[in-house]
């Protein structure tokens, strides 16, 4: 394969790769894609392309940045594999109009396309409507929108953390009579 088929080969994978990611508002996987890097670099025999230096991927309100991060093909030409490097890695999207944008951050992200999932990997933290979790990794189901945290493997773990953290926010509850007291 020539560098240039190769190119719009992982070109095109990453376009898979965002629209996946970006399914949370209809008009993300319509907008440009947008990745900044200090360096790429394409490999046809492993399927990888890697790019480095504060890189910066956007689309509509989906963005990812990280010092590495890699994209990685299946034997089939599709997108198996992203992942993050970072201190830390960060990604972001709404949800939906009526939901804020949720955050995370760890030294690794990782998000796997065939499920839809990310794994942030040591100093994990995810910000969802207000309410924190942290711990070693954390698992965020992007179409079910759900967080599970908990222990990462040890001699993975940077910073190990036995314990989660999380901080939920009461829900605002309006009164439903304006003059309660006297």
């Amino acid at each position: 394969m020539t560098f240039a088929r190769t190119t719009a080969v992982l070109i095109t994978a990453g376009l898979s790769l965002l629209s996946g990611l970006a399914q949370a508002l209809p008009s993300d996987s319509q907008q440009p894609i947008n990745i900044q890097a200090d360096s790429a670099e394409m490999d046809d025999k492993r399927g990888v392309a890697i790019y480095r230096g504060d890189v910066i991927i956007t689309q509509g309100t989906l963005k990812i940045t990280g010092d590495t991060v890699t994209i990685s093909l299946n034997k089939s030409g599709d997108i198996d594999v992203f992942t993050s490097l970072g201190k830390p890695a960060y990604y972001e999207q709404q949800p939906s109009t009526d939901k804020e944008i949720i955050q995370a951050y760890g030294l690794m992200i990782q998000y796997f396309a065939n499920n839809e999932k990310i794994i942030i990997l040591d100093q994990a933290k995810v910000i969802q409507q207000g309410n924190t979790f942290r711990g070693e990794k954390i698992v965020y189901d992007t179409q079910k929108q759900i967080v599970t945290a908990g222990r990462g493997k040890q001699g993975t773990i940077t910073t190990p953390s036995p314990r989660i953290n999380m901080v939920i926010q009461p829900k605002n509850k309006e009164s439903t009579t304006e003059s309660s007291a006297p």
